[in-house]
């Protein structure tokens, strides 16, 4: 994971100091155009042009980046002759930067890096300052980008993706809307369910992520309800993603996510409420595979589940999932979405080639992956 990592409400300023220590001259913001609107990407270059930095602004940034996105990204980065990266936002930014930053050192296009450890050179150093509170993605050494032409959402997946350097300014998080603070917040906790429960799992992952299940039960629908105001509940939830990347970055995940990452290459959905909507149907088909590790889920999310069966434990657990989902405002059926029952077995087909089936409690077949849509649906 990222080395270095700067947390706490107003450490911004801090930060952008770690880039003038480390010699860096030409930075250039990897963002996306709303927050430039709002000022966002204006306040970070200030503060790097106070230390010395030239600063460029790519804001060409859109939800579920694409190979597109990359290019137009690297076309930037190459004129203005930067010497590191900035990426400012939540793990849309990230992504495109971490991509950028490989080929920037390594050549090559996208498609190259498809995969596990493809990454020869050492990428673009990169420094990732969040402005959500769910991807996890500036720690973590995974990078996912669309290819738009055939609506696959593609893993990079090699150690030396992590950025150099991490910053989680809960400030800069007061101006999420409620929807979006949803959206991220559930898919932190999808990071940990999935971590947990992970046949990858070890103590040290455990911990972590079952410190961020507490932590999102108790703060996310705080964050959702009143996120400019509430800053501990800004800053905790800030916390609680971090804890769910260190989780799931080593323990990775399962099928919840190979799922949704086919109904985001396909109808270009929020990654986060994908996750929401699939998790509790995923988890309710694991049951029985992992029934004591959900009773703990139940537990994390503050369920009381004195004097039940390990299995009616369970039960509570996904059924907390269907509960937090519903609080904080997430839409309860795929068919609101947009998806279309005639693309289950291709979406299933393709969640099939993810490499889930290697972490998930309980193998699944294709055939359980189109029963789970038809439950989401």
């Amino acid at each position: 994971m990222t080395a270095e990592n700067i947390m706490g409400a107003g450490c911004l300023p801090d930060a952008m100091t770690v880039l003038q220590t480390r010699g860096f001259k030409r930075a250039l913001i990897v963002t996306d155009a709303p927050l430039t609107q709002l000022g966002v990407s204006e306040k970070v270059a200030a503060l790097l042009r106070e230390r010395g930095l030239e600063v460029a602004v790519f804001d060409g940034v859109q939800p579920n980046p694409t190979v597109s996105n990359v290019d137009a990204g690297l076309a930037v980065l190459k004129s203005f002759g930067a010497d590191c990266l900035v990426s400012l936002g939540g793990g849309s930014p990230h992504d495109c930067a971490k991509v950028m930053a490989i080929l920037a050192t390594n050549g090559g296009t996208v498609m190259d890096y498809r995969g596990l450890n493809k990454v020869k050179v050492a990428p673009l150093p990169l420094v990732a300052i969040n402005t959500t509170a769910g991807t996890a993605s500036e720690l973590t050494k995974f990078a996912v980008i669309t290819e738009e032409t055939k609506h696959i959402k593609m893993s990079i997946v090699d150690r030396q993706v992590a950025p150099l350097l991490s910053v989680n300014d809960p400030e800069l998080m007061r101006g999420m809307p409620a929807s979006l603070t949803a959206a991220t917040g559930m898919d932190a906790l999808t990071h940990a369910v999935e971590a947990y429960v992970s046949t990858m799992a070890t103590p040290v992952t455990d911990a972590c992520a079952l410190h961020a299940m507490r932590l999102i039960g108790q703060f996310l629908p705080r964050a959702v309800s009143n996120g400019k105001e509430d800053i501990e509940a800004r800053e905790q939830m800030a916390y609680a993603q971090f804890l769910a990347g260190m989780a799931f970055n080593n323990a990775l995940l399962g099928y919840v996510h190979a799922m949704a990452h086919q109904l985001g290459g396909q109808y270009n959905l929020p990654h986060g409420v994908c996750n929401a909507m699939l998790l509790p149907h995923v988890e309710a088909v694991n049951a029985d595979a992992c029934a004591p590790r959900l009773g703990d889920v139940a537990r994390a999310l503050g369920v009381d589940t004195t004097g039940q069966s390990v299995a009616d434990a369970a039960q509570a657990g996904v059924q907390a999932l269907r509960d937090l989902a519903r609080t904080v405002g997430i839409p309860a059926k795929l068919s609101e979405m947009g998806v279309k029952r005639e693309d289950f077995a291709l979406l299933a087909a393709n969640a099939m080639k993810d490499g889930a089936g290697y972490t998930n409690p309980k193998k699944l077949s294709a055939d359980d992956l189109i029963a789970i849509f038809e439950a989401a649906y």
